[in-house]
């Protein structure tokens, strides 16, 4: 049997006349550069996410600079966020001048401990940045509370959650300013770079449309030092297409999760959802004691894996310079040591789920 793990020619197969169409709408008009799509596309995801402004850019890492930018975040200043997460997380941190400060995790959730933000909080720090992981978001309230007390920013870190529910609001609309990812292989996808940001502040979205754009508040006037980070118009054209069925595929990735959570009992550590909010799972990870064994047995068999992540961040070689070592972050360092992905996509059938099930079943039955 061979299983895909994100299943995207499937997905593009299923609306190829539409995305087809879409994009020759593109090619015919050959505005590929800031096209009417890409409007529609910002006004359609505000919508969605309820936010009052969306700003389309050109990946999830790019978002995060833009809303680093926005916050005049510079050389000598502290923005906290989590140690198990993309790079792109801190990288950005890092690109502006800034130190990225690291706050370990909550166990289950693996998203960034509230209480661990506070105790890393010192008078150089300027902002926050929680990252919602896995398609779950972090505890939004406790941390924009906290961040309120000291007079911080927060940047949800909403690559791997958007359409993700938080109590009775969405993700990307939980704080200061959201940022999104539309990598191909995220819940909503286009068909290269994307990004998107997010915030519900006049002054701050009016800053960002300037620094996407070279900081032009109108053509060849700069009002700021910027960058070059547009959204490419047939992604737009794309991501359009895709976000009509986006609700529909939510729903199924539920399913999707909720027959994996039943096949694995007793085989794996599997996903905890907090009962107040719905992840959009962007991945399925479960956490095994022997994991490269576990690997390799599914690779054996076909499956295809994938760890999310296999190092955390503080003990990267590129924040070496931030001095952190082993034993500074455990939660961190012992989920990265266990986490692995399994197949997880809108369209994985129940026999694919029960294979791989089956699979695992052996393995712990060839442990033992």
């Amino acid at each position: 049997m061979k299983i895909d793990f994100a299943n995207l020619n499937y997905q593009y197969n299923l609306y190829r006349e539409e995305i087809e169409a879409a994009i020759q709408e593109v090619l015919d008009s050959s505005q590929y550069i800031m096209g009417p799509q890409v409007s529609r596309l910002e006004k359609e995801l505000a919508g969605f996410t309820g936010a009052d402004h969306c700003i389309a850019c050109s990946s999830g890492t790019d978002a995060l600079i833009l809303a680093l930018m926005a916050l005049d975040i510079k050389p000598g200043d502290e923005v906290i966020t989590s140690p198990f997460t993309f790079i792109a997380s801190a990288e950005t941190i890092s690109l502006t001048g800034a130190h990225p400060v690291f706050a370990d995790i909550d166990p289950k959730t693996y998203n960034i401990d509230p209480l661990a933000i506070e105790r890393a909080i010192t008078p150089k720090t300027r902002a926050i940045i929680p990252v919602s992981l896995f398609g779950q978001t972090a505890d939004m309230d406790e941390i924009t509370s906290l961040a309120a007390r000291h007079g911080l920013p927060v940047i949800e870190d909403a690559a791997q959650s958007f359409g993700a529910r938080y109590k009775d609001r969405s993700s990307c609309n939980l704080s200061d300013i959201g940022c999104t990812s539309f990598f191909p292989a995220k819940p909503l996808g286009c068909y290269g770079d994307g990004g998107a940001v997010f915030t519900s502040s006049e002054q701050l979205a009016h800053k960002i449309r300037c620094l996407r754009i070279h900081g032009q508040s109108r053509r060849y006037h700069h009002r700021y030092i910027g960058i070059c980070a547009r959204l490419d118009t047939i992604q737009a054209a794309v991501l359009l297409v895709k976000l009509r069925h986006y609700p529909d595929e939510i729903k199924m990735r539920g399913k999707v999760a909720e027959a994996y959570h039943q096949l694995l009992q007793g085989l794996a550590v599997t996903p905890v959802v907090k009962p107040d909010r719905s992840s959009v799972w962007a991945q399925y990870s479960i956490r095994v004691k022997d994991r490269e064994r576990i690997l390799e047995i599914l690779s054996r068999a076909g499956i295809p894996t994938a760890v999310h992540y296999p190092v955390p961040l503080h003990l990267q070689e590129c924040f070496s310079y931030l001095e952190y070592g082993p034993g500074d972050f455990p939660v961190a360092e012992r989920i990265s040591r266990e986490i692995m992905s399994l197949p997880m996509n809108p369209f994985l059938t129940l026999e694919e789920q029960r294979h791989i099930a089956s699979v695992m079943q052996s393995a712990a039955s060839s442990q033992s």
